[in-house]
């Protein structure tokens, strides 16, 4: 059987050995440090020819990011025995200090507050004593002192005014754009259903509307449309040219003039001039 354990000779019981803290550093590994000329290995992206020194692998510009790696930052941190923060160890007590001690900050005595100058009565007494310029009027002021009540400088004081609880300042904020909407093309799809909607509703309407008769004219509206003839008189000729004749035809049968007339209508479209018997317009 297994001995019991016994106390120590001196007559003092073992304390149980309390487990050591583990820092931050301990506990989260320690970020990666920079590369070094001995960490290359051939076939790394950051393989060079020549002179290597480790400081070329400090500068963000030329070192490059590793296959499947995180990109290094080139910057030397500290080892794994370097704490990072400030560790401070409870001195406050704990929750019976906490619980049997209560700190009570004591009210701080506040200054009693200025009331406000009343300066339309001392400019009043100014001017009944009869002193009229800006240097008499200060030292009026200087040596009559008279202040504004609590109660009429509580009147004169504006209120500030009234908000709600539950009021928010401020600009509300914009809404989120619907991207999922605009790819979908979502807008075109309302817009096609509502123009279909309009159309079906102006269709029904049209077959609901009630289809009149042929009206037929009556008198006063046929008298309402009439517009009685208007006879136009032949232009006036002087008597004397009525019965003259033509002294001159050009044309020896009347079959020639009639051709001549039809090749002057055809010739219209390419004649300059209003009446068209001007020059060609082609050249």
């Amino acid at each position: 059987m297994p001995e019991a354990k016994s106390p120590r000779q001196d007559g003092r019981p073992w304390k149980k050995k309390q487990p050591a803290r583990r820092t931050v550093s301990q506990i989260c590994p320690p970020p990666r440090r920079p590369l070094t000329v001995a960490d290359i290995r051939p076939g790394m992206e950051n393989e060079r020819l020549g002179v290597v020194r480790d400081s070329m692998f400090q500068n963000p510009l030329i070192v490059k990011a590793e296959l499947g790696k995180p990109r290094e930052r080139s910057c030397s941190l500290p080892g794994i025995d370097f704490n990072y923060g400030l560790y401070t160890r409870g001195q406050d007590g704990g929750v019976p200090e906490a619980i049997g001690h209560w700190h009570v900050f004591k009210q701080q005595p506040t200054c009693p507050q200025e009331l406000t100058r009343n300066y339309i009565a001392m400019n009043r007494g100014a001017v009944k004593a009869g002193l009229v310029t800006a240097h008499e009027a200060l030292l009026y002021r200087q040596f009559n002192d008279i202040r504004i009540s609590d109660q009429e400088d509580r009147r004169l004081k504006k209120e500030p005014p009234f908000v709600p609880p539950n009021i928010t300042f401020g600009v509300r904020a914009r809404p989120s754009t619907p991207f999922f909407d605009l790819l979908q093309h979502r807008y075109q799809q309302l817009w096609v259903q509502e123009q279909k909607a309009a159309q079906k509703a102006i269709k029904l309407e049209k077959k609901q509307k009630v289809v009149l008769g042929k009206l037929y004219d009556t008198r006063s509206s046929q008298l309402r449309k009439y517009k009685p003839p208007v006879k136009l008189d032949a232009l006036w000729h002087m008597p004397h040219f009525q019965k003259v004749g033509a002294h001159l035809d050009t044309f020896p049968t009347e079959a020639d003039r009639q051709r001549a007339l039809k090749a002057l209508r055809e010739e219209h479209p390419v004649r300059q001039g209003t009446l068209r018997m001007g020059n060609y317009t082609h050249p």
